[in-house]
């Protein structure tokens, strides 16, 4: 195994990486392009290893889920960078009041100069480039700290920068909790983190001491909305993909299902269907992922005990064999649930869908907007009047209509929460601006009527101030 780092080291790495920075303050288009260029042969050409290095870290990980959700969505956003790049780092022309002509403005996007990545272990992979292609791209340097709950992916990724990568331009940081903590002390010129919005919040506080700006990208309940115009048996199948994906360990999986008021029994006829259609074995099915360990498997467990305890019917429509493998949970359904629950209460961050009834439009909404802010939300159904008040009475920070998961993957688009989900956003020319400063310039002509404005102070001060406060 590669030799973790020491928390003291990081100081150094990062005072290498911003000399670095000081010889090449505006990497040119062909450098920003080769450095995407050898993130791009990474993800292809060793694709088979990071997958495998995946699965031995969950003890259980879908290499068909690797490829889609992690190797495709890097690609595409690796080429979607390529394609964008000349214009994205074009200087821009914006507009000029015609009380400051003949002066011009305009806007350049600039490097940060150093940025921190903190990823997290459910999509190590697209988690960790996914940012670092837009921080590349818009010509930062770049330190990388991978979760210590995947060690042979982390080691994996580590070897494999180091050997496309000069350090000073993208370094990949290794070690547990204490290396992670120092991690984020560094007085970075952006940090971006995602995780749970618990951490989140410490990453926050310690960014704060260095005025580090941070993106936080976190997590929360995620709710799926069944109108009563919905295609149930369509939507069980896509709310069943969005769930148990990865296990459910998916910061924007529906966290729970909210139903027309007497609907629920068919409803989870329709989900459990779909569940054994996508996974008709749990055990020793390659395609269904495993929990990534034992105390995450057993905080689970713990929450649907709760549920039960507290007269929540289970409904798990394909069983799993502990024996054969511990750390697969079952997908399970949960009816009956009330806000007492921790399932009601906390992010579940795996494969239980709790399911609730609801009497109006209205119900829905305000137990939506009652809780912290989502970083997704699911409608499903045809009624465009029902679905535009749900739009826009309710806060997330995406939406999929008539489907789950899949706003994630347009690079056209924002990725990013909003309150307790997080704070910036990602993904495409977003994720440029991000880890860039769009510096505002003015260029003043050699004749420029700024000189009325100047002591010694009089009549024409006062009539060349007039004469532009009518105008405004």
């Amino acid at each position: 195994m590669m030799a973790q780092h020491d928390p003291s080291g990081l100081v150094a790495r990062l005072a290498a990486q911003r000399a670095a920075y000081s010889q090449e303050r505006w990497p040119t288009l062909a450098v920003r392009r080769d450095r995407l260029k050898r993130l791009r042969a990474l993800t292809r050409e060793h694709g088979t290893a990071i997958a495998a290095s995946i699965d031995a870290d969950f003890g259980g990980r879908s290499a068909h889920e690797t490829r889609l959700a992690e190797l495709f969505l890097v690609a595409a956003a690796i080429s979607h960078a390529e394609s964008h790049l000349r214009r994205w780092t074009r200087p821009r022309r914006v507009a000029t009041a015609a009380r400051f002509w003949p002066a011009r403005n305009r806007l350049l996007p600039q490097p940060l100069g150093v940025v921190g990545i903190v990823a997290p272990w459910n999509y190590p992979f697209q988690l960790s480039i996914g940012p670092a292609v837009a921080a590349i791209a818009a010509g930062n340097r770049v330190m990388l700290k991978p979760s210590e709950l995947t060690p042979h992916f982390s080691e994996l990724l580590a070897r494999l920068v180091a050997g496309l990568f000069d350090p000073d331009e993208l370094h990949v940081v290794t070690g547990g909790v204490e290396v992670g903590r120092a991690f984020v002390a560094l007085p970075f010129d952006h940090l971006f983190f995602t995780g749970s919005t618990a951490v989140g919040r410490q990453v926050a506080m310690a960014a704060a001491a260095n005025l580090t700006p941070v993106t936080l990208e976190l997590g929360g309940k995620s709710p799926a909305i069944l109108d009563p115009s919905a295609d149930m048996t369509q939507a069980a199948r896509r709310i069943a993909f969005g769930k148990l994906l990865n296990a459910g360990q998916t910061c924007i999986a529906p966290d729970y299902l909210m139903v027309p008021r007497g609907s629920t029994a068919k409803m989870s006829s329709d989900l459990g269907d779909a569940i054994r259609s996508l996974y008709p074995t749990i055990s020793d099915n390659p395609d269904y992922s495993a929990i990534i360990s034992d105390g995450h498997r057993d905080r689970l467990a713990a929450l649907v005990q709760d549920a039960c305890d507290k007269g929540a019917a289970v409904v798990e429509p394909v069983r799993v064999d502990l024996a054969t493998n511990a750390r697969k949970m079952a997908p399970t359904l949960l009816l009956g649930v009330n806000a007492s629950m921790r399932v009601m209460q906390e992010e579940i961050f795996g494969p239980i869908l709790p399911i609730i009834e609801y009497d109006g439009l209205d119900e829905a909404i305000a137990h939506v907007t009652a809780g912290e802010r989502p970083l997704a939300l699911y409608w499903f159904g045809t009624d465009a009047r029902s679905r535009e008040r749900v739009l826009r009475e309710t806060h997330a920070g995406g939406v999929t209509v008539n489907d789950c998961l899949w706003h994630l993957a347009q690079e056209d688009q924002p990725f990013g929460g909003i309150g307790a989900s997080g704070t910036g956003s990602y993904h495409g020319e977003w994720g440029f601006r991000t880890f860039s400063h769009f510096k505002p310039i003015l260029h003043q002509p050699a004749v420029a009527g700024t000189r009325f404005f100047q002591p010694p102070y009089g009549k024409t001060f006062d009539a060349m101030l007039g004469a532009l406060q009518k105008l405004i």
